[in-house]
């Protein structure tokens, strides 16, 4: 049986969510805590809705996990609770305070974390006034020395929206396509203040989220034209000019399915490889 996960964390001291050896990371952390709660014997193997990088967060992640039908069913001991409820309070009992369960359940037929979402939500956030930074924030705010329009980031994040190649923006990946949707990309300031830029798209590329945020940061510095990003989005190419921003700003907010009935078609369609026509 198919089991979902939602669940937060705070990313700091992780190297990331993919397991590493001799590293500490969120799947590590899950995996481990999963695997004690039933007693298997071997470590439950996790799928994610999104692979996060060292030091990025997660609000609202993810993941799914197969598991043996007996096991599932006795996870609540002597207690009279459903599986569900008490895995919540086995799993946050066993797990690290950075990491946080949410909700457990089983999954509706044809879930898959992966290839079942619709979309993907990030934020990004920036504080352009070093003397005005809650401290308490310092962990998922990055800071920037200089003054930053955010209207004009704004507008020039919305040139980017669309079905579109973002090689320009993504590490390279043997086999893997570079062709995403970008459904939303904007940028407002708080009323604390800060910079806020949320990112959303049906899938993303490696490193490409702070890589669209280090296309228009120079935009809202004045050192770039508005109509710079697009050109450099047009070139299908890395430019060295575009940084990528550093990882403890981001923060995977939300991962969005479709009605039940459209799981399993929807995860077919992502496995697909997508091109663009010329």
């Amino acid at each position: 049986m198919r089991v979902r996960v939602d669940l937060a964390y705070d990313g700091t001291d992780f190297s990331g969510w993919a397991a590493q050896p001799g590293r500490r990371t969120v799947e590590g952390e899950l995996t481990a805590a999963v695997t004690t709660m039933l007693r298997a014997a071997e470590p439950v193997k996790l799928t994610v809705a999104g692979r996060t990088d060292a030091g990025v967060h997660a609000r609202g992640q993810v993941v799914h996990a197969d598991l043996d039908a007996a096991a599932w069913a006795a996870v609540p001991g002597r207690s009279d609770r459903p599986p569900e409820a008490a895995a919540v309070t086995r799993l946050n009992g066993i797990l690290p305070p950075d990491i946080v369960v949410r909700r457990v359940r089983q999954a509706p037929e044809g879930f898959d974390a992966r290839f079942s979402a619709v979309r993907r939500r990030y934020l990004y956030r920036i504080c352009d006034d070093p003397a005005s930074l809650d401290p308490l924030r310092r962990r998922d705010t990055v800071v920037s020395r200089n003054a930053l329009d955010v209207e004009v980031m704004d507008a020039a994040a919305r040139t980017l929206l669309g079905l579109n190649d973002f090689a320009a923006f993504c590490k390279k990946r043997e086999g893997a396509t570079t062709v995403r949707t970008l459904l939303s990309y904007r940028w407002a300031r708080l009323d604390d203040g800060t910079l806020a830029g949320t990112v959303e798209a049906d899938a993303f590329c490696h490193s490409m989220v702070r890589a669209l945020v280090g296309a228009v940061v120079p935009v809202g510095e004045g050192r770039r034209p508005a109509e710079w990003p697009a050109q450099v989005l047009a070139a299908r190419r890395r430019d060295p000019a575009v940084s990528v921003m550093p990882a403890h700003g981001l923060s995977l907010e939300e991962v969005v399915y479709p009605p039940d009935e459209e799981l399993a078609a929807r995860a077919e369609q992502a496995r697909s490889v997508r091109v663009l026509s010329e």
